[in-house]
Formats: C-alpha cells, sequence, structure tokens
C-alpha cells in the first residue's frame, strides 16, 4: 500500500443525522479523538514517507474545534495539505464565519469543503453556506462545495458565492441503505462485480476513527491503530488473506455474497447497498474487519 492521505473521522458525533450518512452520525455519538492519538497517527504516517494529505472530517469536525485546529496545524507543519468538511452550522454570518476560519487560514495549505445539499437542509444554498464561502474567499482559503445527489434528481446549483458545487453520487451504505432504497431504481445484484469508489488491492486513503480503527472502506477495518502502530498495519497490508476484502477485490460484492452463500434480494440500488447488506449480515462472524458498531449504526443512541 502506497499511502497518500490519512481522513482523520475525529468524531461520529454531529449535529445532524441526515439520511445519507454513511457513518451514522448524530447528536448522541460518542468518541473523539485526543490531540495526543492524533499526534500519534501522523507520527506514524510520516514514517511511510508517501503521505501527501490529511482529511479532517467526522461527524462534524467544527464540533470539537480544539483538536480539529490542532490536526490542522500538525499537519499543515509537516508539509501536508489538509482538507477540512464541514456542513458550516457554524456560519450564522460573516463576521462570526470569519472569525471560526481566520486561525485555519493562518495555518496555510488548508482547504475547505463544505456538504450542503436537501439532506442538510431543505435546499443546498443556505445562508450559511454562502456565509462560510464569503468567509473563506476573504481569507483566501480556497472553498468548494460537495453536494450529494438526490434520488428524486433536483438538480446542484454549478456554484454559490463564486464557489463551485461538485455533485456526488449517492452511496447506499450506512443509513443511506436503510432510509433511502425506498426511493432508489434498483439493479440486478449479479451486476455489481466490483467496488466503484475504493482501489481495496492496494489504498491510497485510509478512514482512522476515534476508536483506533483504520477503514480501507468505512465499516471495513485492517486493525486497530491503539493496539498496533499504524505504520506496521499499512506496511503489511496483505488483502489476499482477509476473508472479507479477497473476494470483494476479486469479484466485488457479489463474490463475497457468494463466497459466504448469503441470502440476498434480486436486485439493489448500489454496489454499496449490496456491499454494506452483506457486511452486516456477517459482523456477527468477523468483528474484527467488519466494525465498529458505530458504522453500522448499531451503537450510536
Amino acid at each position: 500500500m502506497s499511502l497518500k492521505g490519512v481522513h482523520f473521522l475525529l468524531s461520529y458525533k454531529c449535529d445532524l443525522e441526515c439520511d445519507h450518512c454513511f457513518v451514522w452520525g448524530n447528536p448522541n455519538a460518542k468518541g473523539a479523538f485526543h490531540i495526543a492519538q492524533v499526534k500519534q497517527i501522523l507520527n506514524e504516517a510520516r514514517k511511510l514517507e508517501t503521505l501527501t494529505y490529511v482529511s479532517v472530517e467526522g461527524g462534524e469536525p467544527f464540533l470539537h474545534y480544539p483538536i480539529m485546529l490542532k490536526t490542522v496545524q500538525d499537519a499543515t507543519r509537516l508539509g501536508l495539505h489538509v482538507e477540512v468538511l464541514t456542513n458550516c452550522y457554524w456560519a450564522t454570518c460573516p463576521e462570526d464565519a470569519e472569525a471560526w476560519l481566520t486561525p485555519l487560514a493562518e495555518a496555510k495549505n488548508v482547504e475547505l469543503s463544505l456538504s450542503s445539499d436537501s439532506y442538510h437542509d431543505s435546499k443546498v444554498q443556505t445562508g450559511e453556506v454562502e456565509n462560510a464561502v464569503k468567509a473563506a474567499f476573504n481569507l483566501g482559503i480556497k472553498v468548494g462545495i460537495n453536494s450529494t445527489e438526490n434520488p428524486s434528481g433536483t438538480p446542484s446549483p454549478g456554484n454559490i458565492g463564486g464557489a463551485k458545487v461538485y455533485a456526488s453520487r449517492l452511496m447506499y451504505k450506512g443509513r443511506a441503505a436503510v432510509n433511502l432504497v425506498g426511493k432508489a431504481f434498483l439493479k440486478p445484484w449479479s451486476e455489481f462485480v466490483k467496488c466503484p469508489y475504493e482501489n481495496l488491492a492496494s489504498p491510497e486513503r485510509v478512514h482512522v476513527d476515534p476508536f483506533g480503527w483504520v477503514h480501507v472502506c468505512q465499516g471495513i477495518s485492517i486493525g486497530n491503530a491503539w493496539q498496533r502502530k499504524f505504520s506496521s498495519l499499512i506496511r503489511e497490508y496483505e488483502p489476499s488473506g482477509n476473508a472479507i476484502l479477497e473476494p470483494l477485490i476479486r469479484g466485488g460484492p457479489v463474490a463475497l455474497v457468494e463466497k459466504f452463500g448469503l441470502p440476498h434480494e434480486d436486485r439493489y440500488a448500489d454496489a454499496c447497498h449490496l456491499c454494506y447488506s452483506a457486511r452486516c449480515m456477517l459482523r456477527a462472524t468477523h468483528p474484527d474487519t467488519l466494525g465498529p458498531d458505530e458504522m453500522y449504526g448499531t451503537n450510536n443512541k
């Protein structure tokens, strides 16, 4: 594995509880990174000599502002590019938004990604988004807007306040696999013979959550960084010996279902939907790989 990026899931806690969230973010979620733990992961990642960027996300990272800011500062001091993802709940007016963002601007080499779509609010272009965009431009922070497509087909605007809106495909995993499938156009299950989003054979990024779990895809863990050195987990990554990863690499979610002889429906919304459904059935027998509970919505109330 030639690791380029580490995505810090600072917490599963979020002020919102969106239907499309694939990490089941919600206001009652427990656990958050400590500053020392962030530093531990960064120091271990440096040993790999391949890391170029860090992403700070959640949950909602601004709910843990001091930890988020220290992560940004420590990562940029190492010469890494940093992206911070947020729903910008904090941007209640332009002046306040600028106060929140000024320390990020001072860190340099920071990019802001605003999550804004009809799942977060009734409309994409909210006052908070506009305030955050204006403040980011005033401070010289690069900013873009990520808008997840709605099954109803409602289009997103091309830009908001001069910030480009990037439309992303809805992935039917996590809460979306439960709440949104009823609105989806379903396809034959046999079509899903590869993962369309992650190169599981040789990942260039991983997600690390506040409990230490290292994910090659959210909910598929390759070990725990509090139990074993992060650099060792990456260097010794061998998916061919992993009961879950091997079939996914060989033949996608279809191969995973076939390997374990799992019951299945005739049609699914996408590859994530079939994969997530299969993984939910396999969690009891593969707890070290298919976890933690927060990723599957079973420990977040």
